[in-house]
């Protein structure tokens, strides 16, 4: 039987194949390369006369599917024989070629050694390139999800900011409401400027309230509002001029007008971030 034998141009590459998740040469191919003189005949007799040296991982036969597989893999279905062939693994190739007494041998085995361990780097790198791309991939997605959530956040978010004009009684009251009501524990006012529409504001409250302000209340509103509620305690300081409410001691707002006159001027509600500012008030207030 004439065999071809591996000439320069022939890249060994492109004989080695996947099977069972395992990088395999078949016989007929191993046999033109090692240029046996009876194909693989030689070659089965080698290996039947050492057949101690390939176990399994070493050397088996495809199975008819596998067979027909690869035929169409490698566009050879029509010409591939009839005879289900037997595959090497790399270490099948290696132990084949120290029985195998043929003029290439040695030269072969060089090259077959260098094909496999091409196959194996472009292995490991093209994983290495899906890994970085499934990374990056990820990466970006998580990326997106952290932009969409600041974005969601940032257009349900609550103003910090509210101004109202002349005549916005209605939407200013509202506004100090829904602050109150945003306390689980207290609510403390600091505004000096005391009367009973402040205290018609404050029974709207739902937690304690302090008053911090510099006028004394009416006793008799006060006695009257105490019978008929029990959140609020005042304190008497005269420190501040701006009007401010803290809830829960770790939010601050800073109020433009009065409490007993919002909404009839135009004024501003702002939200101060600043934890330093609500610290350094709170030591003021001494509480």
């Amino acid at each position: 039987m004439d065999q071809v034998p591996v000439s320069k141009n022939t890249k060994v590459e492109n004989l080695i194949y996947e099977v069972r998740g395992k990088q395999v040469m078949l016989d007929s191919d191993l046999a033109k390369l090692y240029n046996c003189a009876n194909g693989t005949k030689t070659i089965n007799q080698a290996v039947s006369r050492h057949i101690n040296r390939f176990p399994e991982r070493f050397m088996f036969q495809l199975t008819k599917y596998e067979y027909e597989n690869l035929g169409s893999q490698i566009g050879t279905a029509n010409s591939m024989s009839r005879t289900i062939p037997y595959v090497f693994t790399e270490q099948g190739v290696a132990m084949l070629a120290t029985i195998l007494r043929t003029a290439v041998a040695e030269q072969i085995s060089i090259q077959i050694m260098d094909a496999f361990v091409s196959i194996r780097r472009y292995i490991s790198n093209n994983l290495m390139e899906q890994k970085y791309v499934k990374d990056l991939v990820f990466k970006h997605d998580k990326d997106i999800m952290l932009l969409q959530e600041s974005l969601y956040k940032l257009s349900t978010k609550e103003k910090n900011n509210h101004i109202f004009f002349e005549g916005q009684v209605y939407d200013a009251y509202s506004k100090i409401i829904d602050i109150f009501n945003s306390s689980k524990k207290e609510v403390v006012i600091i505004d000096n400027y005391l009367d009973k529409n402040m205290l018609d504001i404050i029974s709207k409250c739902k937690t304690k309230v302090l008053l911090v302000t510099a006028n004394k209340l009416n006793d008799i509103d006060f006695l009257k509002y105490e019978k008929q509620y029990n959140n609020l305690n005042i304190k008497i300081n005269n420190k501040f001029h701006d009007r401010f409410i803290v809830i829960d001691k770790c939010i601050l707002y800073h109020l433009g007008s009065s409490l007993n006159s919002i909404g009839y001027k135009c004024f501003a509600i702002t939200k101060i971030d600043d934890e330093d500012i609500l610290n350094q008030l709170i030591k003021k207030l001494e509480l």
